[in-house]
């Protein structure tokens, strides 16, 4: 397990921490193929170990290519990495970051692995938003997002912070891709935006190209490749910082906006 310096996200100032303000027991966690990094409110550690389960003598993998393919193991995975570290009785308010198009049924075994922790709200955020939020993007202009992962790659359009559009390649840093991986993921990259230009009847894709696009992932930090985009595209990029643990200090960025707002105490969403 590996356990990072705090990131640079918190509560606002005059904010009282945990264990003054009871409602500020919270989880930001992003449940990735490869690595789940979590942040607990108040504790200032960020998480990172691989998403493996043990259910017997042999390793299982509960997410898969972005999608959570064994609930129990995922449950179990996160009780274990979790369970111990929260405050004894709480109750967490939990953000999870999701793949965009892995669209609902993700989301719902994402609330029901994490149940084990006796969540009481669950707010789901798209990771490509999360990005965003932990790179201070201007989320008021069409912005494209380019996450790549061990084993998932996702271009994502952002128009008001919302999706307006989305990619998915199962293809990741991970994959044994012959002798030089970064050159069919920005193979990849490259047509994925290409499809999104040709299908999108507006100027939002074509906009946020001109900005620039965000890249975020461990795909990030891998040499050559953030060139091999810009040469592709024809277009500006610029990498998040620390990118590999963009999705879950974005998420803390929303724990905290959450926090105190009466829908973090009703039902999941």
């Amino acid at each position: 397990m590996t356990m990072l310096r705090r990131p640079r996200t918190g509560p606002p100032a005059g904010h009282r921490p945990w264990p003054l303000c009871r409602r500020c027991c919270g989880l930001a966690l992003d449940l990735g193929s490869a690595r789940t990094r979590a942040l607990i409110a108040g504790r200032g550690t960020l998480l990172d170990v691989p998403t493996v389960t043990f259910p017997g003598d042999r390793a299982g993998h509960p997410v898969q290519r972005g999608t959570i393919v064994d609930v129990p193991g995922a449950a179990r995975m996160l009780d274990r990495l979790l369970g111990h570290r929260l405050p004894r009785d709480a109750r967490p308010l939990v953000v999870v970051t999701t793949p965009v198009p892995a669209g609902p049924a993700h989301r719902e075994r994402a609330r029901a692995a994490l149940r084990v922790l006796n969540p009481r709200a669950v707010l789901t955020v798209p990771t490509a938003r999360a990005v965003a939020l932990a790179a201070g993007a201007d989320l008021s202009r069409p912005l494209l997002v380019v996450d790549i992962g061990a084993h998932l790659t996702e271009a994502v359009l952002l128009c008001d912070g919302t999706v307006f559009d989305a990619r998915r390649a199962a293809l990741g840093t991970a994959d044994p891709a012959g002798a030089d991986v970064s050159a069919e993921i920005g193979e990849v990259v490259t047509d994925m935006v290409t499809s999104m230009l040709r299908q999108d009847r507006t100027c939002h894709t074509s906009d946020a190209l001109g900005r620039g696009m965000l890249l975020s992932g461990g795909g990030a930090l891998r040499p050559g490749l953030a060139r091999r985009l810009v040469v592709g595209l024809r277009a500006p990029l610029r990498t998040v910082p620390a990118p590999h643990t963009a999705a879950v200090r974005g998420a803390a960025l929303v724990l905290y906006a959450a926090h105190g707002h009466p829908s973090a105490g009703g039902p999941d969403r």
